[in-house]
């Protein structure tokens, strides 16, 4: 596999990052995850200009400009020839001296690689089953708004949900509300209407998340972010997940308990992925 790292491709073999680099030692960076559909990367604008956010929140120069980072992840999947696949954008603070205080790292690190994506059956589309996890996220934290290189919680969370043989783990906040999943943000159905949990509640505000909600408005359907605690999902006519990499995907179960199923998430789910085909100018 080739690598671009600050600004040079190169084997992966060869792509090191020093062990002094502040996101290797404490997390000190941010990353973004993108699909990729016939060798262009979907909503490439949104994902940036969150990186963009986070950087600039967690005062880290992007060392590299918009355009020729764009130009650079296009190179990279031709020269990789993964036309399909999974874009992963990191930034890291880089190498700076001993302790907690960022002062002193001023040269920033940039990594881009590509990985399988894996296949999906538009005929039988992935179903999951998710279990609660133990696991609790801060209810209005700020930093949940950006894609930190610190995932210690979904980490474990997705761990305690594989070990119940579940595919996903729900996370709910420190009031026991419901927020997201470890990997993927989470809606829910009530007749007509699609809800999903407020960024207040300390859910990481998904580019996926996002397009759901312009759909929508698009199939004129009700979408509301509201507060709930997990008793709202046994009750709800569906749930789903989002994300980058597998798009919607329908929950099968919480915690070993049926859920209901609503053909709102097929239409949902069929809306999206038409939209990532009209975007990217996909034929068939």
């Amino acid at each position: 596999m080739i690598v671009f790292l600050n600004g040079q491709f190169v084997p992966e073999e060869q792509a090191r990052v020093s062990v002094f680099d502040r996101g290797f030692l404490y997390g000190d960076g941010l990353f973004e995850t993108l699909r990729v559909y016939a060798g262009k990367p979907f909503r490439w604008a949104q994902h940036l200009d969150r990186l963009k956010r986070g950087a600039e929140f967690l005062n880290l120069r992007l060392p590299i400009p918009p355009e020729e980072l764009k130009q650079a992840a296009g190179e990279l999947i031709q020269q990789n020839q993964m036309p399909e696949c999974i874009l992963r954008l990191t930034l890291s603070r880089g190498v700076g001296p001993r302790g907690y205080s960022p002062r002193g790292a001023e040269q920033p690190v940039v990594v881009m690689s590509v990985h399988p994506a894996p296949v999906i059956d538009p005929q039988n589309p992935p179903a999951w089953h998710l279990a609660t996890s133990s696991f609790r996220v801060p209810a209005a934290a700020a930093l949940a708004n950006f894609k930190t290189c610190d995932k210690l919680v979904s980490v474990l969370a997705r761990a305690e949900a594989e070990a119940q043989h579940c595919e996903e783990a729900l996370l709910l906040n420190t009031k026991g509300e419901v927020a997201e999943a470890a990997g993927s943000n989470l809606f829910w159905i009530t007749g007509d209407e699609v809800n999903t949990a407020p960024p207040a509640a300390g859910l990481l505000p998904g580019v996926t998340r996002a397009v759901v909600l312009e759909l929508c408005q698009k199939l004129n359907l009700s979408a509301r972010k509201q507060v709930v605690l997990p008793v709202a999902l046994q009750r709800a006519d569906g749930v789903f997940l989002t994300s980058a990499v597998w798009g919607v995907v329908e929950v099968m179960s919480l915690d070993g308990q049926s859920l209901s199923q609503s053909p709102l998430t097929a239409q949902i789910r069929e809306a999206y992925q038409q939209t990532v085909r009209t975007e990217l100018g996909i034929i068939g």
